[in-house]
């Protein structure tokens, strides 16, 4: 069929698609034909926008200040909550000013009627708290005052509230208390979720008056309203555990706890370990989720809380046993808090070492092996720090081992690792890991002060003087340190710094002899006698069967020809000592300088027989008998025959002093060199060189003792005093216990002295021609 138009598409073939563009059109501009353009400006774009007039209006720049003033403050908010408090003041000292001439500014132009009040009670608002943030309690006040009285101000009862926390944080509970009273009459019981939190104030003020039952009743009426409908809080019902205990009530402990773990625990994502390492590259990239953080924030708060209360109430919730209240309170986290009971089943471990069962204690501890990763990793470096102090190393490397394998970030099982390595004299390794652990907790005493340790025994007294300063920082009057640090400089010739830091420990601990003596000899050794003394005398008065002290006394006593003085101190020494003869040489020689023959003959008799074989005694007795005009003959024999025995032996020295053929007796040349004193190594006594004496001791972790010690100070550890010093402790306990043990090998004074006339040389006895210095016991 023919004339059908377009549609029907005649002809022989298919027809062609037509265009769907408009006459024209071009897809480029500037390309095809050019359309209507009698001015030629196609190609030079759209114009720019039109400037707008500068306003210069005193309204205009009202509204510019009155912008900056709102800048200043969100800038001084941003800082407070970042933790910059210095910045948030500054920021918020900055809004008010702006805010003063903003005041002017409308003034001085007409426009008072403009004024923003609720702009000027933001920045007294936020400098009062920038001033609360930076412990000015006087200033925030002031300024909360300021914003109260002005009644042009909404909420006062917010105003209060502050004012109130700034009481309490400064220790004024009354105050505090009477400030949350006023907030809570001026703040509407619509404002139901503010009312509960001053209701939460106010109990904690209660508490810290001691007044429990008061406390306990606004709490109760808290808690009751989260079972309405209101948003838990945990440290409400916390709190009221506190309460219960404080009151010694073990019912309502019970009834207290019960509903603190009924609380819904804050919802939160747990991290899946799993996929952790797959999704390594795409986390890092991955846009921080803040709600997830401040959910497990809150989460983590909450177990802390709980695990906080199950420990407090445990021991003594059940009137039948302390292992009895810890079974309750784990089979009452068991079902809803797994992980809690867990970390309680740890702390009741511990309980059993305060108590000293250890078998239990490693049995319990024992069976995590077969729980959680965390777990394990906790119970293991308590198995290698018990395992430790039983010195059975083998099975302490085992469990640190295991403690590091399974986490490697724990800085307890790092140093418990360590003093493994210790115990195997494997010093560089060691030293490895206590680098690593204070990498993991840059405030882990413990890994800094065994860091100090290893360096010190391995020579190097710089670096050992730098862990030990650090840790004085931390802990700036644990004993153990100071003595560290004055060993330390006194070692390196620092005399002076030496002394400081003995005279710190000395005012920490007043009563250790042995400090006292350090300190004494540390003077003896500058020249200041009078200061030498002193020290000496202050340590014999507390401990005074020091041969050193003793010694020391003595000889000053000679020095100062103060021989009956004297006498009492080498009695003491003797008594002692009582096998040992130099001792007694001494005091007769003390009464033939104060011309007393008689009883110094009568000594000197008392001498030969305890001690027939001493030759010195016989060679005073030969003279002091000759002197007196009596015979003689029967100790020079005995004399004669005693140094022919001696040059048959091969010429062997007498040995001083009541020379018993012991090497340990064995004198020095009047004048020569003096031997170590108080630990000092080699002879000349130069310095007090330290010595690792103590293998350091392991930190238990977790243990309520260490919590307490650190933050504050911490907790058992490797401690080891330098040489000369008692049996190692842990830095937290007091130092009473810290002495100098009397040396086991006492040296005597003095050479042989072979006088034939006491008329001719009534100074030549046993203090004769000798450096007393040197005759002292070291």
């Amino acid at each position: 069929m023919t004339g059908m138009g377009t549609a029907a598409g005649g002809g022989d073939g298919p027809r062609p698609m037509t265009s769907v563009k408009a006459a024209g059109y071009q897809s480029k501009p500037g390309t095809g034909s050019r359309g209507f353009d009698p001015m030629g400006g196609g190609g030079m774009g759209p114009a720019p926008p039109l400037e707008e007039k500068e306003d210069s209006s005193p309204k205009a720049k009202a509204a510019e200040m009155e912008k900056r003033v709102n800048r200043l403050i969100e800038a001084s908010a941003e800082a407070a909550a970042s933790g910059d408090v210095v910045m948030a003041l500054e920021r918020a000292k900055e809004a008010g000013k702006s805010e003063r001439a903003l005041v002017r500014h409308r003034d001085s132009n007409g426009q008072s009627e403009d004024t923003n009040i609720d702009l000027t009670f933001s920045v007294f608002f936020t400098l009062a708290n920038a001033y609360a943030l930076n412990g000015m309690h006087t200033e925030a006040l002031a300024t909360y005052d300021i914003i109260y009285k002005n009644k042009e101000y909404e909420s006062p009862g917010r105003v209060k509230v502050n004012a109130g926390n700034v009481h309490f944080g400064r220790g004024d509970y009354s105050e505090a208390l009477k400030q949350f009273k006023m907030a809570l009459d001026q703040i509407k019981p619509a404002n139901k979720h503010l009312r509960l939190r001053v209701e939460r104030n106010l109990g904690a003020t209660l508490i810290k008056l001691g007044r429990f039952q008061e406390a306990i009743e606004r709490l109760e009426s808290v808690v009751e309203q989260f079972d309405e409908g209101s948003t838990p809080d945990y440290s409400v019902a916390f709190n009221l555990v506190v309460c219960y205990y404080a009151l010694g009530d073990r019912n309502l402990m019970r009834r207290g706890f019960q509903k603190l773990i009924a609380l819904p625990m804050p919802a939160a994502d747990e991290p899946e370990d799993e996929d952790a390492d797959e999704d390594e590259d795409g986390d890092a990239a991955a846009p921080r989720d803040e709600l997830a953080e401040y959910l497990q924030a809150r989460q983590a708060e909450a177990a802390k809380l709980v695990t906080t209360a199950a420990r407090l109430i445990a021991p003594v919730v059940d009137h039948r046993s302390w292992e009895a209240g810890y079974e309750w309170v784990v089979d009452q986290l068991r079902h809803d808090h797994p992980q809690i009971a867990s970390e309680v089943l740890v702390v009741k471990a511990l309980a059993h070492l305060k108590h000293r069962q250890f078998d239990r204690a490693i049995e319990q501890l024992k069976a995590f092996e077969r729980k959680e990763k965390h777990h394990k990793a906790r119970a293991a470096t308590n198995l290698a720090f018990l395992y430790l102090l039983e010195g059975d190393v083998e099975q302490a490397t085992r469990y640190a081992s295991l403690a590091v394998k399974h986490d490697r970030y724990n800085a307890k099982a790092l140093v418990n690792m360590g003093n493994c390595l210790c115990e195997s004299s494997e010093l560089e390794r060691a030293k490895e890991l206590f680098l690593e652990a204070i990498g993991v907790e840059a405030d882990c005493v413990e890994a800094i002060f065994d860091l100090g340790l290893v360096n010190k025994q391995l020579g190097v007294y710089g670096e050992a003087v730098q862990a030990f300063e650090k840790l004085h920082t931390l802990v700036p009057s644990s004993p153990e340190v100071l003595f560290q640090l004055g060993n330390l400089h006194d070692a390196l010739g620092n005399r002076e710094r030496a002394v400081k830091y003995f005279n710190y420990l000395v005012a920490r601990v007043k009563s250790d002899p042995g400090v006292l003596a350090r300190l004494g000899h540390l003077f003896s050794s500058s020249d200041d006698e009078a200061e030498a003394f002193r020290y000496h005398q202050d340590s014999y008065a507390l401990y005074p069967v020091n041969l050193d002290v003793i010694s020391f006394l003595g000889i000053w006593y000679v020095k100062a020809e103060l021989y009956e003085k004297a006498v009492s101190y080498f009695q003491r020494a003797a008594e002692v000592e009582p096998k040992e003869a130099k001792w007694q040489l001494m005091v007769a020689s003390c009464y033939r300088r104060m011309r007393e023959f008689d009883d110094a003959l009568a000594l000197y008799e008392r001498i030969h027989e305890a001690f027939p074989d001493n030759i010195e005694c016989l060679n005073y007795l030969v003279a002091i008998c000759r002197d007196l005009g009596r015979s003689c003959e029967v100790y020079d024999d005995r004399l004669v025959k005693l140094e022919r025995e001696q040059a048959a032996r091969g010429g062997a020295e007498s040995g001083g002093y009541g020379d018993d053929g012991d090497d340990d007796d064995a004198g020095f040349a009047p004048g020569g060199a003096s031997p170590p004193r108080f630990g000092s190594a080699g002879a000349g006594g130069g310095g007090f060189v330290p010595a690792y004496d103590d293998s350091p001791v392991p930190s238990a972790a977790s243990s309520p003792a260490a919590a307490v010690a650190v933050r504050s100070g911490r907790t058992g550890h490797g401690a080891s005093a330098a040489a000369g010093v008692g049996p190692a402790r842990d830095p937290t306990e007091p130092a009473q216990d810290m002495h100098f043990a009397a040396p086991s090998h006492q040296a005597s004074a003095g050479g042989k002295v072979r006088s034939t006339s006491l008329a001719a040389d009534e100074e030549e006895d046993d203090f004769a021609g000798a450096d007393l210095d040197s005759m002292l016991t070291e």
